[in-house]
């Protein structure tokens, strides 16, 4: 009876050990991975500037025009005279192809 007793609390052990070893599995592989690449999005966003050429999350192309900081907008041009207004947070990423797009 001792011995039993004694294989299910191994059994019990083994099981808590090899839970904790998905969960820094899952952790190292998938949950800090994406908070890095969305604290590098949340900081190409906050460094935004007049000029920059950026794609939105639609994947329009253009250049920023104007920044209103009190709404948290930017004023976008697409083509030549074509202005949009859009919100920061729907900024996708920086676009070098933009200027290939413009000649």
């Amino acid at each position: 009876m001792i011995t039993l007793l004694n294989a299910q609390n191994d059994g019990g052990m083994s099981m808590i050990l090899m839970m904790v070893a998905m969960f820094a599995v899952m952790y190292f592989f998938m949950i800090r991975p994406q908070n890095k690449k969305r604290k590098e999005l949340q900081n190409f966003r906050a460094g935004i500037t007049v000029g920059q050429d950026i794609v939105t999350a639609g994947g329009i192309y253009g250049k920023v025009k104007d920044i209103n900081e009190a709404d948290n907008t930017l004023m976008v041009e697409i083509a030549n005279g074509v202005k949009i207004k859009i919100d920061r947070n729907s900024v996708y990423a920086s676009s070098p192809a933009s200027e290939n797009m413009a000649k």
